[in-house]
């Protein structure tokens, strides 16, 4: 009788599988709140991997970290219409506190906007306070009608950049820059994704910006997940709050804002990209362990192996783990790190110390060979290089050969139902095309430029609408 799979095949059913890979992998559990989630160690060391890498390419452009308060007024909200309408079915409004009614109730932030401009406005009275460049790292609740683990859920991590400037130029070019050298360098380079960089339409902006930059990445399934977006805000905020600065000619002026951000989300699209039928497959540069050392049997020789070995691996700059447990059958342990996705396996017995050699088991390409024990720590550095290389290679192949250039709606349409995006000339779909899309669960991802680049404008001559289902 065959062996039952661990995972629900993904070509079976691929909301189950990424729920099973999610629960056997020990990434989060659901919260005891519907919509919210734990997230467990393994799945937090994923989010600290992200946090490290993200928050060193912020503070690069000069934003320094703060924090603002999870209460917000609700006064706060009504400042700025666009925006409050835009999060007001998702908003979690506390109304008593010390067992009394509240004076006012309170929002737990669905975002900071708000009381970040709050205090923005305090803090901004001359040029010379220009640019302020804010970043903090911090909760928010948006109420989840359909949570699904890391995906929507109503309580989720994130970083949220929040920046003024003197000119529209400047906050311009600033939400580009981390839209481009912050996000998809982020994406690209540590989660091996490769992802589209373009302009979202008037219809999918977020609430209160002038302008939209997103970058979105193809799943496993052909579906699109947005994976982080850079705001330009223009005045809106500035208007409401009256953040105003003293220009060198001596005339009060409005500044120019930005805001930015990324979540958790990213995991839930780590599993979805990367994974396969057997698990988790977690880009090198990224895993908190890159590479694990068994020991096959509990014989002192190959115990003595196995440690010594994690020792070179760690003093040459590997994130090794040794696991010795061997009161634990071998092949448990095996499934068990292969649902990780650790990229590398060396698996140790006695026969392998007769011959002088390690079985090298490589996750993300798959496959088994033996090599020797004395060149492992010199070629597992560009056997990880590899393989970071290759996940990459994966992402885009996928996406290429999943995505179809179309000149019609009804192709669009069809492209899309059927597992995949598809591109088309915003000038041929436009905006009546773009609510027609919604009666088939299909949107417009985002706008791209002839060559692939992000568009200036809405209307650029020549922009392409990318279509796709979504998350």
């Amino acid at each position: 009788m065959a062996k039952a799979p661990v995972l629900t095949p993904r070509a079976d059913d691929f909301p189950r599988w990424y729920q099973d890979l999610i629960t056997k992998a020990e990434l989060a559990d659901n919260g005891p709140v519907r919509g919210t989630m734990v997230i467990r160690p393994y799945g937090y060391g994923l989010w600290e991997g992200m946090q490290a890498e993200m928050d060193a390419r912020i503070k690069e452009t000069g934003t320094r970290n703060a924090y603002f308060p999870l209460l917000i007024p609700e006064s706060y909200l009504a400042r700025e219409a666009d925006h409050v309408e835009g999060f007001a079915p998702e908003l979690a409004v506390v109304t008593h506190g010390g067992g009394k009614e509240l004076e006012e109730p309170a929002v737990v932030r669905p975002t900071s906007e708000m009381i970040v401009n709050e205090y923005f406005s305090k803090w901004i009275q001359s040029h010379r306070d220009l640019p302020l460049l804010i970043n903090q790292w911090a909760n928010v609740v948006r109420w989840e009608l359909r949570p699904r683990l890391f995906l929507r859920t109503s309580e989720f991590l994130w970083q949220e950049g929040h920046t003024a400037h003197a000119t529209y130029e400047e906050a311009r070019d600033f939400a580009a820059h981390i839209h481009r050298r912050v996000y998809e360098d982020f994406m690209r380079n540590v989660l091996a994704m490769d992802v589209v960089p373009g302009r979202k339409t008037v219809r999918e902006r977020f609430a209160g910006a002038v302008n939209t930059l997103t970058l979105e990445g193809m799943m496993g399934d052909g579906k699109a997940l947005q994976m982080a977006t850079s705001h330009e805000l223009g005045q809106n905020f500035a208007k409401a709050f009256s953040t105003r600065y003293l220009s060198r000619d001596g005339r009060q002026e409005l500044v120019w804002q930005t805001s930015w951000g990324s979540t958790t989300r990213m995991i839930g699209a780590l599993v979805m990209m990367h994974g396969d039928d057997d698990g988790l497959r977690v880009p090198p540069r990224l895993a908190q362990i890159q590479a694990v050392v068994l020991a096959i049997k509990g014989e002192e020789p190959a115990l003595a192996t196995v440690r010594a070995l994690g020792d070179r691996l760690k003093a040459a700059g590997v994130r090794v783990h040794v696991d010795d447990r061997t009161d634990i059958p071998f092949g448990r342990r095996a499934v068990d790190w292969e649902l990780k996705g650790v990229p590398v396996r060396i698996e140790i017995g006695p026969r392998d110390l007769e011959n002088g050699t390690a079985m090298l088991a490589r996750r993300i390409p798959g496959g088994k060979e033996p090599v020797s024990l004395e060149s492992l720590v010199s070629l597992l550095p560009e056997v990880l290089e590899e393989d970071q290389a290759l996940l990459l290679r994966q992402s885009r192949e996928r996406r290429e050969s999943r995505t179809a250039e179309v000149s019609t709606f009804e192709e669009a349409v069809e492209a899309a139902s059927a597992g995949g995006w598809a591109r088309i000339p915003w000038a041929t779909l436009g905006e009546e095309g773009e609510s027609g899309l919604a009666d088939h669960a299909v949107t417009v991802r985002c706008l791209v430029a002839e060559d692939g680049s992000v568009p200036d404008a809405d209307d650029a001559p020549g922009n392409v609408a990318v279509v796709a289902r979504a998350y």
